[in-house]
């Protein structure tokens, strides 16, 4: 039987799909073979060949042998030879087996192929395309609002948006045209599926390279970025040219590049920050447009204290925190926020603290030398005795005492002064006593 037009079939989807003529036919065989199966289950080692000019053939493959145990797999050389085929032992001989009705099945049998390998092909095109596409911008058309987002189409395929990665607040019609950052593209049985975001902080990054050439050709490098969709982002961008500056080239003459930016972003506050390799000084710079006065750091922590007038204080933080949260996710640091009033009260604490400290050790050394100011000879003369006496005593009550110069502590005094004493108080006792006996 004869597919007709097939030759022509083929090289118009091989121009126009891409798909070619070589992986369509062995398709075809294949799906041929395979439904010739089911119609013939007692034939094995089927083949189909398929000409140039449609002509269609069914075929099984038997071996050669002298004696057959398995007529669906071998042939004697008597009946090959009678089928016109004259082939040795051992060797392969193809059989027609074409059926009768075969031009039906195999019409219907190339219609479907072809158009499943064109789905296929598309399947397979639109993937390739789309993964080259992942981390990058695009721009897709609303179709229509499904539950939970939108179908937005892309081209060659459909995806959907999630509510979840829109900006708050923004609302899509049908036919709107919209910018997409693509998060990645996975092959799923019903074709590829691309991730799309508008929430995505690379979304930001991108619109700056369409925006700002001076990015693309490397005169500009962005650092960082950090953001909180549909309220505000934090981006940071160094100049690699002393001539160009990395603000106002992002700006652009009377905002017109920011503007355009904040646009698609849908009227999103967008600060752009001069990335400083000083973490002081990116700091600082982070947390714009807020006016700072010193930044502290614990860089073991890194953790920093940043000291701003009273009056700049809401700003530096920002709306329920917004500010210095991007800052802080900008720079990597954790960052406190500090008025100038209660700053200097802190450190004036911590100086009286730390001086009282001193006076208290002052006092404590000035105890210890009054504590051992009193010398052998001096106590000798207080006590209307001999140095050598109170030396004694001392060696007595073992008390360390080496010579008159001497130095003695109060205890030790206290208790010299007790033991001489004692003697003094013995003897007016027994003088009282023997004037009363006389």
């Amino acid at each position: 039987m004869k597919i007709e037009r097939l030759k022509e079939m083929l090289e118009v989807i091989e121009r126009e799909r891409g798909i070619s003529k070589e992986a369509l036919l062995d398709a075809l065989k294949a799906s041929l073979v395979s439904a010739c199966k089911k119609k013939f289950t007692n034939i094995e080692n089927l083949e189909a060949d398929i000409q140039e000019d449609g002509t269609t053939k069914i075929f099984s493959n038997k071996t050669v042998v002298a004696k057959v145990n398995d007529p669906e797999l071998e042939i004697t050389k008597p009946q090959a030879k009678k089928l016109g085929a004259n082939a040795n032992l051992g060797e392969i001989v193809k059989i027609n087996v074409t059926p009768e009705d075969f031009g039906r099945l195999a019409a219907q049998t190339a219609k479907q192929v072809i158009i499943q390998r064109i789905r296929e092909a598309e399947k397979e095109g639109a993937f390739e395309e789309f993964s080259k596409k992942s981390g990058e911008i695009i721009t897709g058309m609303i179709q229509r609002r499904e539950r939970g987002g939108y179908l937005v189409n892309l081209g060659r395929i459909e995806t959907f948006l999630p509510a979840s990665e829109t900006i708050p607040g923004e609302i899509f019609r049908p036919k709107d045209r919209v910018k997409l950052y693509v998060v990645e593209t996975k092959m799923s049985p019903k074709g590829p599926h691309v991730n799309i975001s508008r929430t995505n902080a690379n979304l930001v990054k991108k619109l700056f390279e369409l925006e700002i050439p001076e990015i693309l050709e490397g005169i500009l490098e962005i650092k960082a970025i950090a953001r909180e969709a549909g309220r505000r982002t934090k981006i940071a961008v160094l100049s690699k040219d002393k001539n160009v500056a990395a603000v106002g080239t992002c700006v652009g003459q009377m905002g017109s590049r920011i503007q355009n930016i904040v646009r698609e972003l849908g009227n999103e506050k967008v600060d752009i920050i001069e990335w400083n390799d000083d973490p002081k000084r990116l700091i600082s710079n982070s947390l714009s447009p807020a006016k700072i006065i010193k930044v502290k750091l614990n860089k073991e922590a890194k953790e920093a204290k940043v000291i701003v007038p009273e009056d700049q204080l809401s700003l530096a933080i920002g709306r329920e925190g917004q500010n210095v949260r991007l800052a802080a996710k900008l720079t990597t640091w954790k960052i406190d926020i500090i008025n100038e009033k209660d700053d200097a009260e802190a450190e004036a604490a911590a100086a009286a603290g730390e001086a009282g400290e001193k006076k208290t050790k002052k006092k404590e050394k000035t105890t210890e030398a009054k504590e051992s100011k009193t010398k052998i000879h001096e106590l000798a003369k207080e006590l209307s005795i001999t140095s050598k006496a109170i030396l004694a005593k001392a060696k007595e009550l073992e008390i360390e005492a080496k010579a008159a110069t001497s130095s003695l502590a109060d205890e030790d005094v206290k208790k010299l002064k007790e033991a001489l004493a004692q003697p003094a108080s013995e003897e007016k006792e027994e003088e009282k006593e023997d004037a009363q006996e006389s």
